[in-house]
């Protein structure tokens, strides 16, 4: 079975799963899409809901000579998903992550790993 014929099977069965349909037509509006970049991200979570937002790591000089550096968070965005929406999310990006793995190797996330020596 091809990659694309397992991605129509994946994508069916959540839809079955989600819906009880066989099959669904999802329209897709993006006249308000935004765009943005982020290299970072935290998590929290109530009874209800994961909170998830989304920014950029900035060195921030020390303001001392020789004082310790210090890293600022710039929180752009939050994204507020329910328990459901969040697993389907993991789910997802799990499969995505695999998929490059498969085709470009492993990725290392310990950045110590990463440097050529």
């Amino acid at each position: 079975m091809a990659v694309n014929e397992n991605v129509e099977k994946t994508l069916e069965n959540q839809a079955h799963e989600q819906t009880g349909q066989q099959q669904v037509r999802l329209r897709i509006d993006e006249k308000n899409l935004r765009c943005s970049y982020a290299n970072a991200f935290r998590t929290n979570g109530t009874d209800e809901e994961v909170i998830v937002d989304f920014g950029l790591n900035l060195a921030v000089p020390s303001q001392e000579q020789g004082g310790t550096p210090e890293i600022l968070f710039q929180v752009d965005e939050r994204i507020v998903l329910n328990y459901f929406s969040a697993k389907r999310l993991a789910l997802t990006l799990g499969q995505i992550i695999r998929r490059h793995e498969d085709q470009f190797g492993e990725l290392q996330l310990d950045v110590a790993k990463r440097q050529k020596k």
